[in-house]
């Protein structure tokens, strides 16, 4: 099965490869093509982008056909009322006062339908970044505690009305090692997904998941790090057992898409544009441990994590911070001087 390369992504690396060649940087144009072929999950942030799934599908479905090789696509759901509560960076659309509740189950239905259209190409979903994490630990933060029961309430309904789809597959992101792999952490992430699962039950009784997302937008190794609480492989190691206790299966995907680096300095607010970053290990189902089904690319190198300008709405103090590559657009926005860095410090090498 060959993996759903994302058109958007092709198009931004192409771009930048046009300019490297103009400027004269032929060996980094040329790391820049080897990227332009990895295959990166697909983020589904606004009611509106569930119309580009359709295209997306469509052409997945084509190329199947020409090829006669089964196509694998990968997207990321996202888009939670108060999405982002602990920062701003990535702040959605959907808000609870103004119905973000009921908009939320509009969208999660409208993903289904254009689903239920391609029952031929199989899919992968990460299931909301961050949002775990934020029940966990930001309960304190007043949108969070406002936001908490939304989460846990939309993510169920998420797994109800998506999973029994049969070309569906669905992991729960569960943050990262640095966020929620301490003791403490670890319990309440393992009781939370449990939670959310019997919830989905409870909606559909056909529900389900296949495991648990991590490290998505972030820069953890996998089995990697010479710091265990910066390791994804620690971490799954150790909620294994807390999520089979919970009923919540035990297997793990892992975004390396800008893990290369793993000997610079790190801290709890270096995730935007890590300046210190590098394309990671490529996207494989050739894994460190039998619980981890595979190493993906959720988070597109290149796509800025959130603006640097003080002066945004959206202007988040640790995208300006002294870990952060300088200047940087708004989030999701092409960043070509952060690609550029990753390209340098990819490792494996390009």
């Amino acid at each position: 099965m060959s993996r759903y390369i994302s058109p958007v992504y092709s198009a931004s690396v192409n771009k930048e490869i046009a300019a490297l060649t103009a400027e004269g940087k032929t060996e980094l144009a040329a790391k820049a093509a080897k990227i332009a072929k990895v295959s990166t999950f697909l983020w589904f942030s606004t009611t509106a982008s569930v119309s580009d799934l359709d295209t997306y599908l469509r052409d997945a479905r084509a190329i199947q056909k020409k090829n006669g090789r089964p196509q694998l696509f990968t997207g990321v759901i996202y888009n939670l009322p108060e999405r982002d509560c602990s920062a701003k960076a990535s702040d959605g659309e959907l808000h609870i006062d103004e119905a973000g509740a009921s908009r939320y189950e509009a969208y999660i239905k409208s993903i289904r339908s254009v689903l239920q259209r391609y029952p031929d190409v199989a899919s992968v979903f990460v299931v909301e970044p961050d949002s775990i994490g934020n029940i966990v630990t930001n309960m304190g933060v007043p949108k969070c505690a406002k936001a908490g029961p939304g989460y846990l309430k939309g993510i169920s309904f998420a797994i109800a009305t998506l999973s029994d789809l049969p070309n569906v597959s669905l992991y729960v992101d569960a943050a990262h090692a640095a966020w929620l792999g301490w003791p403490d952490n670890l319990k309440a992430t393992g009781k939370l997904l449990g939670q959310i699962l019997r919830d989905a039950k409870a909606i559909n009784p056909n529900a389900h998941v296949r495991g648990m997302s991590s490290d998505v937008s972030n820069y953890n190794g996998l089995g990697s790090s010479p710091a265990p609480e910066y390791d994804e492989l620690q971490y799954h190691k150790n909620i294994a057992p807390l999520l089979e206790a919970e009923g919540f299966p035990a297997h793990f995907i892992t975004d390396q898409g800008r893990s290369g680096n793993q000997v610079g300095p790190r801290s709890g607010g270096d995730w935007c544009n890590n300046k210190a970053a590098g394309f990671g290990p490529l996207p494989t189902t050739n894994t460190p441990d039998p619980i981890e089904d595979a190493i993906v690319w959720v988070k597109p190198g290149g796509e800025s994590d959130g603006t640097s300008d003080t002066s945004a709405v959206r202007y988040d103090e640790n995208c300006g911070s002294a870990t952060s590559y300088l200047p940087s657009p708004e989030a999701g926005n092409w960043n070509s001087g952060h690609f550029r860095l990753l390209l340098q410090n990819a490792n494996p090498a390009l």
